[in-house]
């Protein structure tokens, strides 16, 4: 018996980007159109649960997050190592806070930054007062993070795209307030230039699987047949299983050697078959019971008006459905 695996989206790519090969590809694309600027050997990373707390006078609250993906990259130059920490969050759906959450990460990050830095500082020696009372020298740096949400929705994303997107700001006050934007990759739609050949095969795969303007046959049908041109790796169709919620046949993809690259996608088909079927049976469950609200009504001596009525109460459907319904059946009991 055929054996179909589950993939969860947040595990499988979680597992995906920790690839420095195709995370650095990831990023050049998006942050410098392609150019190799980051490089994989560059790139460490970093604990992905971020927890500090958050003081104002009386007050103190624990703050934790959860980052998806976070690596550090040290790049050396004449002057020492620059460092610069890139974040991905992976999102299944739209999310209208999303800005507000790509604030709370990167506070997450800094806050972490400031707080290890504080600790150095238990006495004022060496300090100015101002330094001492910030726990902080003026010479001291942070190391900047970039975070980019990857949204892998069906869906366009139609959810603000920074802080201003969630605010309701007066034209004239627009100025004064602070924004804070964030950078969105949308799966299904982008223009990224990727050299790796894993992320070439991840997002072409994904335009196909998330195109809700074709069948799920003919879906399966274009997945296929790209994975068979271009010998797809199997870690690849799993993560583009996982991303767009798709199923596959983990026999087949645990085979050795060849295997049928139709098979793994042999879910696609069927649950299209079984959508079908459920449609039908629903379908004639519905007509079944129209047919017994007709006849019941006109044996009753109720008027076609009413027996409309009834039909879009009981039902729940349009006046086009119930009058069709009507004159389906209406005649059979005449």
């Amino acid at each position: 018996m055929a054996k179909t695996q589950d993939l969860k989206p947040d595990t499988i790519l979680k597992n995906y980007w920790n690839d420095n090969e195709q995370f650095a590809d990831f990023f050049n694309a998006v942050l410098f159109e392609g150019r190799q600027v980051i490089k994989p050997d560059d790139l460490e990373d970093m604990d992905t649960e971020e927890s500090s707390v958050l003081e104002h006078r009386d007050y103190a609250e624990s703050i934790k997050a959860s980052r998806d993906n976070i690596k550090i990259c040290k790049r050396s130059n004449d002057y020492g190592v620059n460092l610069v920490m890139l974040g991905m969050e992976s999102q299944e759906h739209i999310h209208y806070a999303m800005p507000l959450r790509v604030m709370g990460y990167d506070y997450g990050v800094y806050k972490k930054q400031y707080d290890q830095n504080a600790r150095k500082y238990k006495t004022s020696d060496g300090m100015e007062q101002d330094e001492y009372l910030s726990r902080m020298k003026k010479a001291d740096k942070f190391t900047p993070v970039i975070t980019v949400v990857v949204y892998y929705g069906q869906k366009p994303w139609d959810g603000a795209a920074s802080l201003h997107g969630m605010l309701d700001i007066p034209d004239e006050m627009k100025q004064f307030i602070n924004d804070y934007k964030m950078i969105l990759v949308e799966a299904k739609q982008n223009s990224l230039t990727f050299h790796n050949t894993s992320n070439i095969d991840f997002f072409s795969l994904l335009k196909i699987a998330l195109d809700i303007s074709i069948s799920k046959s003919e879906a399966k049908e274009r997945l296929v047949k790209y994975a068979e041109k271009h010998n797809v790796d199997r870690s690849v169709i799993m993560t583009v299983a996982g991303a767009a919620n798709l199923k596959l046949d983990y026999n087949a993809l645990s085979k050795k050697g060849v295997f049928d690259m139709g098979s793994l996608f042999e879910e696609i088909a069927k649950e299209n078959k079984a959508e079908g079927r459920a449609e039908g049976k629903a379908e004639g469950k519905t007509e079944g019971r129209a047919e017994g609200i007709i006849e019941t009504g006109f044996e009753f001596g109720l008027s076609e008006k009413d027996i409309l009525t009834r039909l879009q109460d009981k039902l729940d459907i349009s006046l086009k459905q119930a009058q069709a319904y009507l004159n389906q059946f209406g005649k059979q009991t005449v």
